[in-house]
């Protein structure tokens, strides 16, 4: 993935690998450290960035998040947003997708939330402020938070609906760029769950 282009982009990387996420359970607001190994692909993440400098870097307030922003060296200088929470899996919080499906056949998280923990629009609501807090600032972004809400993120970035977010999958401690086609009117996907600099990063 090129590190620049014509237009301002929104860099996002995903947290590196904790206890829960490789066991596939989800990890809404429970606030867990890294495992050795996300500590180690938070680093490769660091290396594939660069050193590059942004005009602004976010996080979400949640340890994972913060220490992999922190490993990746952007620590210094980076600003806690709340809105870059992961999605509130209430009732969900801690089971897998089979778990729950053994409940209810047919649930999906991007049309129907979760009891007790946010809906899609809540989400969308909290993604479409950080949308708008980013196209504010004159130059590159990168923000660290989970896996849901990048890809909540990444749908309202293209003004599309929340449920489009259930295609886009993405990988602990990937790096994902968004920005613009033709102009600014032409919100894009640059690249998506870009995962080559943990190539070696072995479990």
């Amino acid at each position: 993935m090129a590190l620049s282009t014509a237009f301002p982009v929104l860099y996002l990387a995903r947290h590196g690998e904790t206890e829960w996420s490789k066991a596939g359970r989800h990890t809404g607001r429970a606030d867990l450290e890294l495992t050795e190994h996300g500590q180690e692909q938070a680093r490769r993440l660091g290396v594939r960035l660069g050193g590059r400098s942004f005009a602004q870097v976010f996080s979400s307030p949640l340890r994972r998040a913060r220490h992999t922003c922190e490993l990746a060296g952007h620590g210094p200088g980076a600003s806690i947003d709340e809105d870059l929470l992961e999605w509130d899996y209430g009732a969900y919080e801690g089971r897998r997708n089979s778990e729950i499906r053994a409940e209810r056949p047919d649930w999906d998280l991007f049309r129907d939330g979760c009891p007790g923990g946010e809906t899609p629009d809540e989400v969308a609501a909290r993604a479409d402020r950080v949308v708008e807090r980013v196209r504010a600032v004159a130059g590159d972004v990168l923000v660290f938070s989970s896996a849901h809400l990048l890809r909540v993120l990444a749908v309202r970035w293209l003004r599309r609906p929340v449920d489009v977010a259930r295609h886009l999958l993405l990988a602990p401690a990937s790096l994902s760029a968004l920005g613009y086609e033709h102009d600014l009117s032409e919100p894009a996907i640059v690249s998506w769950n870009e995962t080559s600099h943990l190539v070696t990063a072995t479990s």
